[in-house]
């Protein structure tokens, strides 16, 4: 049987249908109420999978991610309140249709085009993915394995953080929390500090499920003042005419080779395409003086950006082992827990679980589409659930996922623990992303140094260490040193984030006035929207009233 037939025949079982619906509703309910993000979710949910077969907890998994994607853009365009990070472009202009009474017609083509976008780039990984695979599994031996994994933390870094030393930090820190338990080289007990626990190393599960479930939890009950506000009700026509499609095709062409680009980078992620796909499909545009003022082009191109970023993240994931985002971490961390190691051997040792992974992200986004499009009124009251029962639920089943992981109360402990941790990391504006990745690819690198190291004396450098290794050192550097060197170059309040290095100034203050309306909003959920610097807001503002002039 081929590995073709074999995988989706594996998805045949009618227990894989219901765990995707089991994922469909989820992923949606997440998307839907601001500030649960999809790794939150994924997390959450990979505690109770672990019992599963590898199949079905990934057909949960996978389905909570497409999701997600559908979900949060209810209340990006209902009540100016992104739903996850990814969807904070959507508030650009979705939040103004609706206001408009086009909230229906948004919403549909909010669909619409994220389904665009993540078939397209599933088509991505499919083509993609087997080459660079193969590619990674002749030449990639220890030295390049240990200069790739240096390249995609120094990746998360430079990206995660407008300051760089707090990037850093945030992975070393990562890097740290990897070497407790027992070093496999020499079975010897690092950092364990006679915890019998610890042993194993620190459990990943509760490590994620703090740094991204009870910490958000902890800041919300630190930050929540009662809203006022109220989602728009008066929906309007639900289908876009032919002008309409004819109007959008440009803007979400754009979009998706944008969200292709970005997808391939690890840790970019949806919001920052859906930004730049967004300040694209305005220079492109006939009609650019519409953007974000209820432009229909202007929700297509954010939202098909942010959606193609899932299966850029998805090749990156399975064919090189280093996670596209952090979704992706959750999904490699819970593949480890299962005996599965994704990576370019993972083509040639499970081709069929590669098809498997490619078909439910398809049916995923099929079934997600039919049920955007399925009138959403009862999606739309929920978001006046209370939040402090939303916080109750989320406690209690954080608690129960991370307690089935290992049936001990040391490991909620140890949630509970990071979630503190996390808590302070988000005060002091330090990202959580390279913690994550430094624990999970940590013990990789430090296994393939070690093996490295030891084939060095019995060698000339130059066979041991090929120039992709060196290559890939070289840009893991430079993606660390040019940015700081060029931030440093400049007075602190002229300093940029990623973004703000790549958008248009007049879009940078368009950005920034959407963003101050949504930290208005009394029950803004703090992760949903990346902290801002007011003085380069002021500054973006200032340069656009001196333009104008």
């Amino acid at each position: 049987m081929t590995p073709l037939i074999e995988g989706l025949n594996s998805l045949l079982d009618i227990s894989i249908l219901l765990y995707m619906g089991v994922g469909l509703m989820l992923g949606f309910m997440v998307g839907a109420f601001p500030g649960i993000t999809a790794t939150m979710a994924v997390a959450l949910a990979a505690g109770f999978t672990m019992t599963l077969e590898p199949v079905q907890g990934l057909a949960v998994l996978l389905t909570i991610y497409v999701a997600a994607n559908f979900g949060d853009r209810v209340p990006s365009i209902l009540i100016n309140t992104p739903g996850t990070p990814a969807s904070i472009a959507t508030t650009l202009d979705g939040y103004p249709m609706a206001k408009q009474g086009k909230a229906g017609l948004a919403l549909t083509m909010s669909a619409i085009v994220s389904a665009v976008g993540i078939l397209a780039s599933l088509v991505l990984f499919s083509i993609a993915a087997v080459p660079i695979a193969h590619f990674a599994r002749d030449y990639f031996k220890s030295p390049e394995l240990f200069a790739l994994v240096v390249f995609g933390i120094a990746i998360m870094i430079g990206i995660s953080s407008k300051s760089m030393l707090k990037g850093i930090l945030a992975g070393l820190f990562g890097l740290m929390l990897g070497t407790v338990g027992t070093y496999a080289a020499t079975a010897d007990q690092r950092f364990t500090f006679g915890v019998l626990e610890l042993v194993e190393g620190v459990n990943f599960i509760a490590v994620i499920i703090g740094l991204f479930g009870i910490a958000e939890l902890f800041d919300q009950l630190l930050t929540y003042r009662a809203s006022k506000v109220r989602p728009i009700s008066a929906l309007g026509r639900w289908w876009p005419n032919r002008a309409e499609l004819k109007q959008s095709g440009r803007a979400t062409a754009v979009g998706g080779v944008v969200g292709l680009g970005v997808g391939l980078i690890p840790a970019a992620g949806g919001d920052i395409a859906g930004l730049i796909g967004w300040e694209q499909a305005r220079k492109a545009s006939k009609h650019p003086e519409m953007f974000g003022k209820g432009s229909i082009e202007g929700v297509a191109a954010s939202d098909t950006a942010s959606s193609a970023t899932l299966g850029g993240s998805l090749t990156t994931t399975m064919a090189l082992g280093i996670p596209g985002d952090s979704v992706m971490a959750v999904m490699i961390g819970s593949m480890i827990i299962w005996g599965i190691t994704p990576g370019p051997n993972l083509f040639t040792n499970r081709p069929d679980l590669v098809v498997s992974i490619a078909a439910i992200m398809f049916i995923a986004t099929i079934l997600s589409l039919a049920l955007s499009l399925v009138r959403m009124k009862g999606m739309v009251k929920l978001l006046d659930v209370p939040q402090p029962y939303l916080w109750s639920g989320i406690l209690i089943f954080c608690i129960i996922g991370t307690y089935a992981t290992s049936n001990s109360l040391s490991t909620v402990v140890t949630m509970l623990v990071f979630g503190v941790i996390g808590v302070l990391m988000k005060r002091m504006q330090v990202p959580a992303g390279p913690v994550v990745l430094g624990l999970l690819l940590g013990p990789l690198a430090e296994e393939n140094l070690a093996r490295t190291m030891s084939i060095l004396p019995t060698k000339p450098f130059f066979e041991v260490v090929s120039p992709i290794a060196i290559a890939l050192l070289l840009l893991a550097v430079l993606s660390v040193v040019m940015p700081a060197i060029r931030a440093a170059r400049k007075p602190r309040a002229a300093r940029a984030s990623f973004e703000e290095s790549v958008l248009h100034t007049e879009s940078i203050a368009q950005i920034a006035h959407a963003r101050e309306d949504l930290a208005a909003q009394p029950d803004l959920l703090t992760s949903t929207v990346r902290n801002i610097d007011k003085k380069s807001e002021r500054r973006a503002r200032r340069n656009t009233k001196e333009n104008e002039k």
